[in-house]
């Protein structure tokens, strides 16, 4: 039993160090099983939520090429909650459950919005501790609700992905050996700014959400995503988390569905938080969460509560993204949803981000007219 569990963890451990080599990425993306502990998240019975087909569209040269360059695997646009597009490259289909990454912190959001709205969180002013006790006297003593939501903690946290022994890379171990994230998150005892006073992207932040919400609810993450979002939602893919040793659900980037019901998540936001003929996200929340309000600094891009708006956007027009190059984009002016996965391997050279938001505007200026 015990060689069994080894060699388990051996696999585990391999499939992880090797998660985005060039030839396994593509299938490691759609297959993230092999590498972490999965649980399903129920989609329920309710009605699918409808994506009729629209008038094609003839994608601009700029967008062809683009998918070529940055090794796209899925992209749907839809244009007044229709599609307009869906395309599906490098062996990859229309049924793959596709690793979300960080677009997960998104559908956390969501799911923070409606638990607010009933009651069980008093205010964003809370401290944190207040509903994670396991957090006293760790970097996020001090910080409430607000400073985590906006990435504004203030914590430590190294976010290299191309550094063996960065926070994150070390992150990714303990999930895939078994380890406990909660303990993990309580471990970081360093801060370097005080909490709300500047913005970092600290992805750890988004494990104190789910810490929160379980805290003050007693439920787990995948319970409350399938009863509160996703069934509400009509999916009509499955879905599953990422999970640590302890079942508990890697809520920072380990959400898995179809680019199809990565598209819903963008249509309901465009929507004012309803679809499928339901007020799923109270419609405050969908608006404020989806406008610049962090510590940003000047004419950088913009961030609110776990979405992204271009420094240059107008309103309504914002994005979840992951790394390697996963994105839901909306433009609510013209009515356009994008959803896009990827392996981009080169996700994060200088100029690709901007590249990537110029060519969903370029699909919006190609659909305007």
């Amino acid at each position: 039993m015990v060689g069994l569990w080894k060699r388990d963890e051996i696999t585990r451990l391999w499939a992880v160090n090797t998660l985005f080599d060039e030839g396994r990425i593509v299938g490691n993306f759609s297959n993230i099983d092999r590498a972490f502990w999965t649980v399903p998240v129920a989609t329920g019975a309710a009605p699918l939520s409808p994506l009729p087909e629209g008038p094609q569209m003839t994608l601009p040269a700029s967008a062809t090429d683009w998918i070529a360059a940055r090794d796209v695997t899925a992209m749907v646009v839809l244009k007044d909650g229709r599609i307009v597009h869906e395309s599906y490259h490098l062996g990859t289909g229309p049924d793959d459950l596709r690793i979300s990454w960080s677009v997960a912190k998104s559908f956390l959001s969501a799911l923070f919005g409606v638990v607010l709205e009933e009651g069980a969180i008093a205010s964003l002013d809370d401290p944190v501790t207040r509903y994670v006790p396991q957090l006293d006297g760790t970097a996020y003593d001090g910080a409430n609700i607000l400073n985590v939501l906006q990435m504004a903690s203030g914590v430590t946290f190294d976010e290299d992905y191309l550094d063996y022994n960065s926070d994150i890379n070390r992150m990714g171990r303990v999930l895939a050996l078994g380890g406990s994230m909660d303990a993990f998150a309580a471990g970081l005892a360093e801060t370097e700014a005080d909490p709300g006073a500047r913005w970092q992207y600290v992805s750890i932040d988004t494990h104190i959400l789910g810490m929160v919400l379980r805290g003050a609810t007693g439920r787990s993450i995948p319970d409350l995503m399938s009863e509160k979002i996703i069934e509400p939602m009509g999916l009509e893919g499955e879905a599953t988390y990422v999970t640590d040793g302890d079942g508990v659900a890697f809520v920072l980037g380990g959400l898995n569905m179809t680019t199809r019901d990565y598209a819903r998540l963008g249509l309901m936001f465009a929507q004012d938080g309803r679809l499928n003929g339901r007020q799923i996200v109270p419609e405050d929340w969908a608006n404020t969460s989806t406008t610049a309000s962090a510590p940003t600094e000047p004419g950088a891009t913009g961030y609110g509560y776990q979405w992204w708006m271009p420094a240059d956007g107008a309103p309504g027009e914002y994005f979840a993204r992951g790394i390697y190059g996963q994105y839901v984009y909306v433009n609510e002016a013209e009515n356009v949803v994008i959803a896009v996965n990827a392996a981009d391997r080169g996700f994060r050279e200088a100029g690709v981000h901007d590249a990537n938001i110029a060519v969903f505007r370029n699909i919006v200026q190609t659909l305007a007219r």
